[in-house]
């Protein structure tokens, strides 16, 4: 029977982790500001069994997340992220167009530094971020950036970004812009019907793309990546159609 689950895709499981693509929308452990939100790990706990959580990534954000199955899978893992041994590569679509090809980004940051529980630089009480940044195409009112946090700080990505003048397509907390990508307003020649058209894209367009680690049991270094989920696909391929510019096409092979 085919797997009609939309909040996440399986990517890889064994006997000590379980690596998940998830939608954006879905928290993936216990929030205090959000305790009845849908949660990942209770979703897939009935798949998998208990599972233990490792690292986070955003609820708005798709993409990757590791779940350990063992208590010593999860001191393994936890202490790799710890260490920042694990390589993590994001993907985002952003408004406009950076000046550089490639920006490293290094702001101390403290959560939940103001009254919308968003994460602010703070030189004196924030802690060690960075975020090395590579534009990796232009598309008419829109760039792909790829994102390379080496540290892992609420919304780190989104704040680092937003510091240097730039915002992340529909981001419900650092853009002003909420406005979503329509087929209509990027191609020139839209024929269809305004009152019935569906956004391309409506949500944070940002994903865990590719990890490499450890292996928790074997040791050896593994590599998993995410498929985009449906909007954002479908938004990388019109604008490809129309400008000519893929970011796949742009990714370093590694």
């Amino acid at each position: 029977m085919a797997n009609k689950n939309i909040d996440y895709k399986v990517i890889y499981a064994d006997d000590s982790m379980v690596i998940l693509n998830k939608r954006s929308g879905i928290l993936i452990a216990a929030d205090r500001y959000n305790p009845d939100a849908p949660r990942l790990d209770l979703l897939a706990e009935k798949e998998f069994g208990k599972l233990y959580a490792v690292h986070r990534i955003d609820k708005d954000t798709s993409g990757l997340i590791i779940y350990a199955r063992t208590p010593e899978a999860q001191r393994n893992l936890s202490m790799q992220f710890e260490k920042r041994e694990v390589k993590k590569i994001y993907h985002a679509l952003v408004y406009g167009h950076p000046l550089w090809q490639e920006l490293h980004v290094d702001l101390p940051l403290l959560p939940d530094g103001d009254i919308r529980h968003r994460t602010v630089v703070n030189k004196r009480f924030g802690k060690p971020s960075v975020t090395d940044f590579k534009l990796l195409g232009i598309c008419g009112g829109f760039s792909w950036i790829e994102a390379r946090p080496l540290t892992g700080r609420t919304h780190q990505i989104r704040v680092h970004l937003a510091e240097n003048g730039i915002s992340i397509v529909c981001d419900p907390l650092y853009s002003g812009n909420q406005k979503p990508i329509r087929l209509s307003e990027i191609k020139h020649k839209w024929n269809g019907n305004e009152e019935e058209e569906r956004p391309l894209l409506s949500r944070l367009a940002l994903h865990a793309y590719k990890i490499t680690f450890n292996h928790p049991v074997t040791g050896e270094s593994v590599s998993f990546t995410a498929d985009y989920p449906k909007d954002m696909d479908a938004t990388r391929k019109q604008l490809a159609k129309i400008f000519g510019v893929d970011p796949f096409e742009q990714v370093d092979v590694e």
